[in-house]
């Protein structure tokens, strides 16, 4: 197969059979500089146009490494914006594929001024449509500022790299030392790749995702039939209150679960889930990975960390956006106590209680083990604006921890006060029922029955409307 077919056959491969519709064949470039005019250049090394995914109709670009090395110059950014302006007008997703070399240096300041072009596209697009990027070659420079504009980004493990400064140009560091362009790399680092694998792997999960997403922010399309039991009891549930993922997996229709930015803060589980047919957010705190026998195979601190609010933020920012309700899974003792969390912390927290707080979306929050603290607080509290608060029995939702709030209380009177203000705390305060008490908690659910009681505070605030001040925006 030829690298001109590859990037038309990784469109024909995305879509629907005989659904894609090209536009813009016949255009080439119009630069002259450095003799470009006697070079070929077929559709200008970007193929454009539409077709369907499962009967969901998506804009598509495929960047072509065989002409000028998929370079972007004038009219191949012209291509692609006209991409995005039809999309906008009909309120339809945009797929990229990128594979090129960036810009054209022949076509020099009016290349840049066609990629700013394609920036403002993006951002006028930004919560109107989803945009997703699919990385198969290079992506460097400006391209990444293009990836990183993106709703969701993808890249192939062997051939796709991902940078602004290619590796060999960073202070000290060679390829050979720490190569920051490959796929490993970006997707546990960088918090830009919402996943990695093969083109076959990654054309399939863009599909699916097509199938969970609303078209646009208006469409409320994102329901399928729901076949799974909507009272279906989970056992031994409370086995996974560590593990997210896992939790997630057993409330959801059928199973289903839809990982965003896996591999990237690991601690903060962000993704998609069905709920009685309906696309559901969820953020939730992990402490452990379990495998399929149940054991613990990797375990992470109780707490909120900057990547993980930043990686929680960004996500509740789209589903707000796109009208896709938000669940919460509450499992925190604070924030983790190292240097380099310290240093970002404090605003990424700030970002988080922002994203919370500012969406309209329906809001619910479980609380399955721990809620201690600001870091409580921060994950979609009723103080915050959760419109539902669950919990689980025998969960500690307090300022702190009782046996350390005891010591503080009862400083200098000895063990047995100690010891008796903790069992205080722990029957007032410190428990479900004491936030239950005061309203903080809404219902004290089984653990085994969850799913139906989730579900249920879902079709309650099918219809909620909110309204907010009226400002331009907020600064955070």
């Amino acid at each position: 197969m030829s690298t001109t077919s590859q990037a038309r056959q990784r469109i024909l491969t995305l879509l629907d059979d005989n659904s894609f519709v090209e536009i813009g064949a016949m255009i080439t470039a119009r630069a002259t500089d450095f003799n470009l005019k006697q070079t070929e250049t077929p559709s200008d090394g970007v193929i454009t146009g539409y077709g369907v995914i499962e009967g969901n109709l998506v804009y598509v670009f495929s960047q072509d490494q065989t002409v000028l090395n998929g370079s972007i110059g004038e009219m191949h950014a012209r291509k692609i914006a006209k991409v995005y302006d039809l999309a906008m007008k009909v309120g339809a997703p945009v797929i990229g594929f990128i594979d090129s070399a960036g810009i054209r240096l022949q076509e020099s300041t009016d290349a840049l001024h066609a990629l700013g072009e394609l920036y403002q596209k993006q951002i006028k697009a930004s919560g109107m449509i989803p945009q997703i990027t699919a990385i198969f070659g290079p992506c460097g420079g400006g391209l990444a500022v293009f990836s990183a504009l993106s709703d969701f980004v993808f890249m192939e493990t062997s051939k796709g790299k991902l940078f602004v400064n290619a590796p060999n140009t960073l202070d000290k560091n060679r390829t050979e030392v720490l190569d920051t362009s490959k796929a490993d790399f970006q997707y546990g680092k960088t918090g830009i790749l919402d996943g990695i694998g093969s083109e076959t792997d990654i054309l399939t999960n863009i599909r699916e995702l097509i199938t969970i997403l609303p078209a646009c922010h208006d469409d409320d399309a994102s329901f399928s039939e729901c076949e799974d039991d909507l009272n279906r009891l989970c056992d031994n549930l409370e086995l996974y209150a560590g593990d997210s993922e896992l939790l997630a997996i057993t409330l959801s229709d059928n199973q289903f679960f839809f990982p965003v930015k896996q591999g990237f803060a690991k601690e903060m589980t962000c993704g998609f889930i069905r709920l009685n047919g309906a696309t559901v957010g969820l953020v939730a705190n992990k402490t452990e990975s379990l495998n399929e026998s149940g054991e613990v195979v990797e375990t992470f601190y109780p707490g909120l960390t900057a990547n993980g609010c930043e990686k929680a933020a960004e996500f509740i920012g789209f589903c707000d956006a796109f009208q896709i309700p938000v669940l919460s899974i509450t499992n925190t003792k604070g924030f983790e106590p190292t240097i380099e969390n310290e240093f970002r912390i404090a605003k990424a927290s700030a970002k988080l209680a922002n994203a919370f707080s500012s969406a309209t979306v329906p809001k619910v929050n479980l609380i399955t083990k721990q809620a201690m603290g600001t870091a409580y607080v921060l994950m979609n509290s009723q103080g915050l604006g959760s419109d539902f608060t669950l919990s689980w029995p025998e969960t500690e939702v307090a300022a702190m921890e009782a046996d350390l709030a005891a010591k503080i209380l009862c400083q200098g009177q000895g063990l047995e006060a100690i010891e008796a203000c903790k069992l205080e705390l722990l029957k007032m305060q410190n428990s479900e029922q004491g936030a239950a008490r005061r309203g903080f908690v809404d219902q004290i659910v089984p653990i085994k029955e969850t799913r139906k009681y989730v579900i249920a505070s879902f079709e309650m605030l099918f219809t909620k409307r909110e309204e907010r001040p009226n400002k331009k925006h907020g600064t955070l």
